[in-house]
């Protein structure tokens, strides 16, 4: 049960200020977050989900084939997804180049994005861009050539930019910050559950190689992004929009949300413009520079991941099937210590050791990668790790930089710079892990390890001075005594 008083402007309570506080006393805070969580949650996921499906599409193809380069065995089904490369005519590295295109948009764009997305609403402007990318995702199965396929993957990065950030924006104008990690972690471990998922689906649309003349590649695309326009235009719907916005909270609701917000963060600062002074002010502050590197770090482990862990399965001499079963247990695994860290984390309200605990957990797997040449079975629990790791570490530093910044202002810029920013890493990972450097991938497992590290030194200077007090001889700036 919560209760907050309202004064009038000479300190003592209106009539209008007590009706308002008598009311407020009588909701149930629990209650309250139910409503939302079933309201905001859940659909953000269905939604990122979709995305993560239809720009995985072409890590799928691309993967598929490396698989059919390093060991020779493959069904039916996945032959068919292996027809992309010889129906388009691509050789060398116009694979990587086709993977790396689509984040050239997807970095300049975040910003703009979430203001947009202040400007024209969430349920608007995210179900918008859903319908977008699902429409060029059907046209990507419809290309004929390199040139069309990079086009259509230069607009799918474009309609996509506003997604990931924009959900955390949303996120973090709903919770406080002590309630936030449990939510940031479910919305983004939907996406660890549809990597899992991903490639069984699309092995089973690659059998329909040759329906109606087409490719299994080509419907693949196809119906992905049918499926994701359909959805959207549900979602247009259910989307939550701020909470003032809202019509699902009664007035005294929407009170309530907006007292216990402003307590935590301050005020939300609803109706400031972001002009383009604003959001460089708020970019140039070193608090959301260390952020975006922060996450930059995070990326190229994250992608590389997709790359090498089909390669790692097959390589212990399963069916394609059987590989792509395999891969569900390490998703799981991250899906579990992520959920864990984020209640843990709540509970103490602690974000700094469970990022510096869940790096390490990744960098021991990425170690035991690299040093590993013989053992497949050894390096299939070192993808346990590897995932763990670094999908439990990714919610745990963007819920801890988004969530301590306040007002739209600043939350709508600095996220964005955090994701967009991030995701030139996406270019690094794009190039990380070439066909040339199988079956060992040293450079690639490398670089992994790199970013991971430097992440880890980013969080340590994000931490401020009472943290770092709280932390004694933890504390990164602390000197023992020789």
């Amino acid at each position: 049960m919560s209760s907050l008083k309202s004064t009038s402007s000479v300190g003592k309570p209106s009539v209008d200020a007590q009706e308002s506080s008598e009311i407020i006393e009588k909701i149930t805070e629990w209650k309250v977050l139910a409503k939302i969580d079933y309201r905001v949650v859940p659909v953000l996921c269905v939604l990122y989900v979709l995305a993560f499906l239809d720009r995985r599409v072409l890590w799928l193809m691309r993967g598929g084939a490396k698989l059919m380069r390093l060991f020779r065995s493959v069904n039916i089904a996945n032959a068919a997804l292996f027809g992309l490369k010889d129906d388009l005519h691509l050789g060398g590295n116009e694979y990587n180049t086709a993977l790396v295109i689509f984040f050239v948009p997807y970095v300049l764009f975040e910003i703009p994005s979430n203001a947009l997305m202040k400007r024209f609403k969430p349920h608007v402007w995210l179900s918008g861009c859903m319908f977008m990318f699902g429409l060029v995702t059907c046209l990507q199965g419809l290309t004929q050539n390199f040139s069309g396929i990079l086009a259509t993957r230069f607009f799918l990065g474009l309609f996509e930019c506003g997604m990931f950030p924009g959900c955390f924006y949303l996120l973090a104008m709903w919770y406080k910050r002590n309630e936030a990690q449990k939510r940031y972690s479910f919305f983004f471990c939907s996406t660890v559950l549809a990597g899992a998922f991903g490639g069984l689906l699309a092995s089973a649309i690659g059998k329909m190689d040759g329906v109606r003349g087409f490719r299994g590649w080509r419907w693949v695309f196809i119906l992905e992004g049918i499926l994701t326009c359909i959805i959207s235009a549900v979602l247009f719907f259910w989307i939550a929009n701020f909470p003032e916005e809202v019509d699902w909270l009664t007035p005294s609701e929407k009170d309530f949300v907006r007292r216990r917000l402003q307590e935590d963060v301050g005020d939300a600062q609803s109706t400031d413009k972001i002009t383009f002074r604003t959001a460089l002010k708020i970019i140039c502050d070193y608090k959301v520079i260390v952020g975006g590197f922060m996450y930059f770090g995070l990326i190229v482990p994250a992608y590389g991941y997709a790359y090498f862990a089909p390669a790692i399965i097959q390589g212990l001499g399963h069916s394609s099937i059987q590989s792509q079963l395999l891969s569900v247990p390490p998703y799981a695994c991250a899906f579990v210590l992520s959920m864990t860290v984020a209640f843990v984390s709540d509970y103490i309200q602690h974000r700094f050791l469970f990022t510096i605990a869940a790096m390490a957990i990744s960098v021991s797997g990425f170690i035991i990668l690299l040093v590993t040449e013989h053992s497949t079975n050894l390096k299939y629990a070192a993808l346990f790790l590897a995932a763990a790791g670094t999908y439990t570490a990714m919610p745990v530093a963007v819920c801890w930089f988004s969530t301590n910044l306040a007002g739209h202002q600043k939350r709508a810029v600095a996220i964005g710079w955090q994701i967009g920013f991030g995701n030139i890493g996406g270019i690094v990972a794009s190039y990380s892990f070439l066909s040339q450097d199988a079956p060992r991938y040293l450079k690639g497992y490398g670089l992994c390890i790199a970013f991971t590290e430097r992440e880890a030194t980013d969080a340590a200077s994000s931490l401020s001075l009472e943290e770092k007090q709280r932390l004694g001889e933890s504390n990164p700036d602390y000197r023992y005594l020789l």
